[in-house]
C-alpha cells in the first residue's frame, strides 16, 4: 500500500516540524553561543542623574551655573539638565562634547590641544559631529568606556571639565580619566 500525502498536508506537516524544530532550538540555552552575545557595562539613568546632579552641584558651588548631559555607550542621550538662564546653545554643546568623548574616548579638551598641534589631527575640525572644546569627559569602568558627560555654559572649557571631573570623582571614582595637560 503506498501512502502518498497532498501538497496541502505536506506544507502543514513541514510548518509544524519547523515550529517544533525552532521551539526546541530556542528554549534550548546552548542554542545562543555566548561568545556571539555581547555583555557590555552601560550607563543607568540612575547614573547619568546622580553624575548630573554632582556636576551642577560642583559647578554652583564655584558660583556658576551650567548645563549637563549624559550619553551611554551608544552615544544614546540617557539625561540632561540645563541650569537656568544658560543659553540653548551651550545644551547642543554639551551633547556634541559628550559624543566627541564617547567617540574618540579622550577628553575634549585635551583632544583640541592635540588637534591644534597635530597637523594630522586638524581635520577633525571637519567632522560634524565631533567637538573640540573642552567639556567632554569619558566615563570608564577599568579600561572600557561605558559612556560620556558633556558640561557646557560654565565659563569655559577649563570649568566646564572641572565641573564633570569634579563630578566623577564623587560618584565613579574609578571612571577618572587622566588628567589634561
Amino acid at each position: 500500500m503506498s501512502f502518498r500525502l497532498s501538497a496541502r498536508s505536506s506544507l502543514t506537516a513541514f510548518a509544524l516540524y519547523a515550529t517544533a524544530a525552532s521551539s526546541a532550538f530556542a528554549a534550548s540555552p546552548a542554542a545562543v553561543l555566548p561568545a556571539q552575545v555581547l555583555q557590555q557595562p552601560n550607563v543607568s539613568l540612575a547614573l547619568a542623574n546622580d553624575l548630573i546632579n554632582a556636576t551642577l552641584a560642583a559647578c554652583h558651588a564655584e558660583g556658576r551655573s551650567a548645563v549637563a548631559v549624559v550619553v551611554d555607550r551608544g552615544g544614546n542621550l540617557v539625561a540632561v539638565q540645563r541650569d537656568d538662564n544658560v543659553g540653548p546653545h551651550n545644551t547642543d554643546a554639551a551633547v556634541r562634547k559628550a559624543f566627541t568623548a564617547l567617540s574618540t574616548k579622550s577628553l575634549t579638551r585635551q583632544l583640541a590641544t592635540n588637534a591644534r598641534a597635530n597637523p594630522d589631527s586638524q581635520n577633525l575640525n571637519t567632522v560634524d559631529a565631533l567637538l573640540l572644546i573642552g567639556g567632554g569627559v569619558p566615563l570608564r569602568i577599568g579600561t572600557e568606556v561605558i559612556g560620556a558627560m558633556g558640561v557646557g555654559g560654565a565659563g569655559g572649557a577649563v570649568q566646564d571639565e572641572s565641573c564633570a571631573l569634579q563630578a566623577i570623582a564623587k560618584i565613579l571614582p574609578a571612571a577618572l580619566p587622566a588628567p589634561a595637560p
